[in-house]
């Protein structure tokens, strides 16, 4: 089934055509629609793309909008910053639980946010960190960007290729319905996969072919309702990459009932 990637149209301008995305890949495209692959392990050598237009990623069921948030200076020290005071779970809460079976997750992975929030997946039951300077700065830009507020951050990082995520959709029963999910990259490039939930597994009941991504350094990913009903999300192992990728993903959580 074919994708397109469409540029959201600027205030006061004509409406752009759909870009197709050719094989499900999503490239970053200058703004005639020619492709231009990034030529670093780093993308985001371009301050001017700190300034791109929205482009809108759609297919049956899949409903998301990304653009560059950060220029390479920027996203750059936002890097360094989270290298720095960002502080990793250790323990029990480093596992999860997979066919009821515990298994250490390949990656580093914290939550910060509102205090009076708790978060459970896979088996494992997170309550946030408080919030820190370098997590407010990203927030805020991305509220600035977008009009939507988030009081919880999912942080995953890949120290290199190795680390990994497999197949999952972001639908916990905490999250409030229907809101948007906002993911942003640092670091290194890597393949990001979006598989349609009846196409998966041996016993698919139809064919939808993967959306691949490319998500450059600094940029933002917006998962709107209802890609988490339908779609599966995954950063698969690439060996061939050696820097690591830091990744946020702002989500709107609800606060538990007080007692």
């Amino acid at each position: 089934m074919d994708k397109f990637l469409v540029k959201r149209p600027s205030p006061g301008k004509n409406k752009q055509e759909p870009l197709e995305m050719k094989g499900g890949e999503l490239d970053c495209m200058r703004e005639g629609g020619e492709k231009k692959r990034p030529r670093s392990e780093m993308p985001g050598a371009d301050e001017s793309l700190a300034h791109s237009p929205w482009k809108q990623i759609r297919a049956e069921g899949l409903n998301c909008d990304y653009k560059i948030l950060f220029g390479k200076t920027e996203a750059d020290k936002i890097f360094q910053e989270l290298e720095k005071e960002v502080e990793y779970f250790e323990g029990d809460l480093t596992k999860v639980q997979v066919f009821g079976k515990w298994h250490n997750i390949p990656r580093k992975q914290v939550t910060y946010g509102d205090p009076e929030l708790i978060y459970t997946y896979s088996g494992v039951t997170f309550r946030p960190k408080l919030w820190i300077p370098v997590l407010n700065c990203i927030r805020e830009r991305i509220t600035l960007a977008t009009g939507h507020t988030f009081n919880f951050v999912l942080i995953n990082r890949y120290k290199d290729g190795c680390d990994h995520i497999g197949e999952h959709r972001d639908d916990e029963r905490e999250l409030v319905p229907r809101s948007p999910i906002a993911s942003v990259s640092f670091g290194a490039r890597r393949d990001f996969f979006f598989r349609h939930g009846a196409s998966r597994g041996k016993n698919a009941s139809c064919h939808i072919e993967p959306v691949k991504l490319q998500l450059a350094h600094g940029s933002l990913l917006m998962m709107n309702y209802p890609t988490n009903v339908y779609w599966y999300h995954s950063l698969p192992t690439r060996k061939k990459v050696l820097a690591p990728r830091i990744n946020l993903t702002f989500r709107k959580v609800m606060a538990l009932p007080k007692k």
